[in-house]
């Protein structure tokens, strides 16, 4: 393993360990803005993966761009499907307190 391989594990490892000790201490009232913002990186990482599949630097990398385009285009979608479940969740519901106006 080389150095700079071994030092990549290391950092993405670390960030491992530090997004989840962030995440683990907001509290429940700000889940669903939390998830706004990630969903707009997600968006941002998108457009990146989109680049480096278009790019014909070699193969390899075209296949890693395509896999990351798919992963992202998931990430972004999913994320703002949740979103908007969790915004519905505060909908003031119709007449007889059933789904939310709009909604059969």
């Amino acid at each position: 393993m080389t150095l700079g391989l071994l030092f990549s594990l290391y950092i993405f490892v670390l960030a491992g360990f530090l997004g989840h000790h962030v995440i683990s201490k907001v509290p429940p009232l700000l889940h669903t803005p939390l998830m706004a913002g990630t969903n707009a990186i997600s968006g941002i990482s998108l457009v990146g993966s989109l680049v480096a599949a278009g790019s014909e630097y070699s193969t390899t990398s075209t296949i890693l761009g395509t896999i990351a385009v798919a992963c992202a285009t998931i990430n972004t979608v999913g994320g703002f499907l949740i979103t908007d479940r969790m915004l519905r969740m505060f909908k003031r519901r119709g007449p007889g307190g059933g789904e939310p106006k709009g909604h059969a």
